[in-house]
C-alpha cells in the first residue's frame, strides 16, 4: 500500500511539473530579449561616450560645452520621469491585447494591477527588451548624424533612463531588505521611485503617480489634473474612454 502511495506521489509531481515550467515561462529571458537589451544599452552608452570624446578633442580646456553637456543630461533625467509618467498613462488607459508592438506591454500593465508582486519575479531582459527596442530605434540615428555633445548626452542619459524604467518599477515593488542598499538609499534620496510613492498608484481608479523613473513629476501631474485634462481631450476628440473612468471610485 505505501508503494502504491509513493508511486501515485512520484506521477502527480511529474505532471505538474510542466504545467509549472509553462506558467514560469513569462518570467523567462530570451535570447532575443537579451539581443534587444544589448542593442539598446550599447546604443546609450555610445552617445554618452561620443559626447565625452568630442568634448575631449575639441574642448579640452573650455568649461561651457562640459558644462552644457552636464545641464544637457541632468535635463535629461528629470524629463524621462515625465516621459515615462506619460507612456505608463497611456498604456494604463488605452489600446489593448490586438495593439500593433505594445499589445503585449498594455496587457502587462493591465495584470500588473492586480498582481503588482508579479515584476519583480521578471528576469531583467524580459523585463526591459520593448522599451530598450524602442530607444534603440530613436537613438541610433542621433548618434548617427550629430555631433554636438550635449545633444548627444540628452539622449544617452534620456534613453538609459527610459530603459531602466522598468527595473526601477521593478524596485519600488520589491522588499526593503531585498534590495541592494545603493538602490534603497537613491529611493531615499529621491533619485530613484520610491515604494512608498508608487504604492499610491496600485489604489482603484489608477489614475495617479503614473511617473516611474524618479517620481519626480507626480505630485505636480496629480495636482494640476494632467492627466485628466489629456483624457477629456481624447475623448471629445477620438471619443475614447480611458480604462481608469470604469474603474470603481473613479
Amino acid at each position: 500500500m505505501a508503494a502504491e502511495i509513493d508511486e501515485l506521489k512520484l506521477k502527480n509531481s511529474t505532471m505538474k511539473k510542466p504545467k509549472k515550467t509553462e506558467n514560469e515561462e513569462w518570467q523567462i529571458s530570451t535570447w532575443t530579449h537579451r539581443a534587444w537589451l544589448a542593442t539598446g544599452c550599447a546604443a546609450v552608452l555610445f552617445s554618452i561616450a561620443k559626447s565625452i570624446h568630442l568634448l575631449n578633442l575639441h574642448a579640452p580646456t573650455n568649461p561651457r560645452p562640459w558644462v552644457e553637456s552636464v545641464l544637457a543630461a541632468f535635463i535629461a533625467y528629470i524629463l524621462a520621469d515625465l516621459g515615462s509618467g506619460i507612456y505608463h498613462w497611456a498604456i494604463d488607459n488605452y489600446g489593448g491585447p490586438n495593439t500593433p508592438i505594445f499589445g503585449s506591454q498594455i496587457v502587462g500593465f493591465q495584470g500588473h494591477h492586480q498582481q503588482p508582486w508579479v515584476i519583480t519575479r521578471k528576469q531583467l531582459a524580459n523585463n526591459l527588451y520593448l522599451t530598450a527596442a524602442s530607444v534603440a530605434a530613436f537613438v541610433i540615428p542621433i548618434n548617427m548624424l550629430s555631433s554636438y555633445p550635449p545633444l548627444l548626452a540628452f539622449v544617452g542619459v534620456f534613453g538609459a533612463s527610459e530603459i531602466f524604467s522598468q527595473q526601477f518599477h521593478a524596485w519600488a515593488h520589491t522588499p526593503r531588505r531585498t534590495l541592494p542598499p545603493a538602490v534603497a538609499a537613491l529611493q531615499d534620496a529621491g533619485i530613484l521611485l520610491a515604494p512608498s510613492q508608487h504604492a499610491a498608484h496600485h489604489r482603484p481608479p489608477y489614475d495617479n503617480n503614473y511617473c516611474i523613473v524618479s517620481g519626480v513629476w507626480n505630485g505636480v501631474l496629480d495636482r494640476s489634473r494632467f492627466f485628466l485634462g489629456l483624457e477629456m481631450v481624447f475623448y471629445r476628440v477620438f471619443g475614447y474612454r480611458p480604462r481608469s473612468w470604469g474603474e470603481p471610485n473613479s
